[in-house]
């Protein structure tokens, strides 16, 4: 039996955290939304992704900002005194998230059950959500709104772009038909090679297709965009670390196809519609790959899990990571090649 069977006065929703994760979880609050518009729904969340997020239609947005220290906790927790919720989403199992919580006041605090929970997230819910058949982190969302009384149906995202940061995406794009390259993550070993960029870049050029680089400033991507520009004997724009967020979402859905690892750009590609290439070694990407083109996966996961541990795949939990801080060296520049193929050929780009 659902938790609701009308729709209630409040919810709180509790995900900090990242980029990628804050994504697939705009689909779910939309999809509460959608159903039961006259809901008010606040949003706790971490201050990088606020910049992203801030302006969503009709959600109150309270910003944690871990960098603040303990006084973070005491300020969010002043900024909800005298709140009461009828349901809290405890979407985030880290214990950072779950002290959070404890300011938090509602009837019912959802969070996962034994198969999804870690961080001793369970001390501080009263409600556990029956994992789906689906390993995905966002089918995992799905199961806390399906519990509280949402219909099952396909998933949406709105973002607002705002008109400003549209144009400088369009000025950037300049009526070219254009691939966003997202070279790099925020972790080194998520991280493909720069030959192989190099010369999957030179593939898309002699398709007719310009080529842009983005990623944030942190000096691991820009290190890399750096390289794969060395190596790679087509000219293209440089943009990592030069652009805000909402200027790299309106950047991602200007453009015809995006290529990138495991990383938050892969899904907010996936929020603004765009068709997303992902490149993976390390996670599970029937777990965390771009949600709804996962068809689209190049990934040597399966190959670098069974190297690494001796087992099946099958016979591993669907949460295992491979340690190998090589293993994106497995993926194959052909292989990377041909799926740029086939998703030009797919979606007539």
């Amino acid at each position: 039996m659902p938790l609701f069977s009308s729709a209630p006065e409040s919810l709180c929703i509790l995900r900090l955290s990242a980029i990628g994760d804050v994504c697939n979880a705009v689909s779910v609050v939309q999809a509460i939304q959608k159903q039961w518009p006259n809901t008010k729904i606040t949003w706790v969340m971490g201050k990088m992704e606020a910049q992203l997020l801030s302006d969503l239609p009709n959600v109150n947005v309270l910003v944690f900002d871990k960098n603040r220290g303990i006084k973070a906790y005491f300020e969010l927790w002043r900024a909800l005194k005298g709140k009461r919720f009828d349901a809290l989403l405890h979407l985030q199992t880290a214990l950072r998230a779950s002290i959070v919580s404890l300011g938090i006041k509602a009837k019912y605090k959802l969070g996962f059950d034994a198969q999804r929970s870690s961080d001793m997230q369970s001390f501080f819910i009263n409600h556990k959500v029956p994992s789906p058949k689906s390993a995905h982190v966002l089918d995992g969302f799905k199961a806390f709104i399906l519990e509280l009384g949402i219909e099952d149906e396909p998933l949406q995202w709105h973002i607002p772009i705002s008109r400003q940061d549209q144009q400088w995406a369009l000025t950037k794009v300049n009526n070219k038909a254009t691939v966003v390259v997202v070279p790099g993550a925020s972790k080194a070993y998520k991280n493909w090679t720069a030959q192989g960029y190099a010369q999957v870049i030179d593939h898309l050029v002699k398709k007719g297709f310009q080529v842009i680089l983005a990623g944030s400033p942190a000096e691991v991507e820009i290190d890399l965009a750096e390289k794969v520009v060395k190596h790679c004997p087509v000219n293209m724009i440089n943009l990592v670390g030069k652009s805000s967020l909402k200027q790299m979402l309106a950047l991602l859905k200007e453009s015809k196809l995006v290529i990138a690892p495991d990383t938050g750009p892969a899904h907010m590609a996936v929020a603004v519609n765009t068709p997303v290439i992902g490149l993976y070694a390390h996670h599970n990407p029937l777990r965390t790959g771009p949600y709804l083109y996962r068809d689209y996966v190049v990934s040597a996961y399966q190959q670098a899990i069974e190297a690494e541990t001796g087992k099946k795949l099958s016979d591993l939990s669907w949460r295992a990571r491979v340690k190998d801080p090589q293993a994106m060296q497995r993926i194959k520049v052909c292989d990377v090649v041909n799926m740029v193929d086939k998703a030009v050929t797919d979606f007539s780009l």
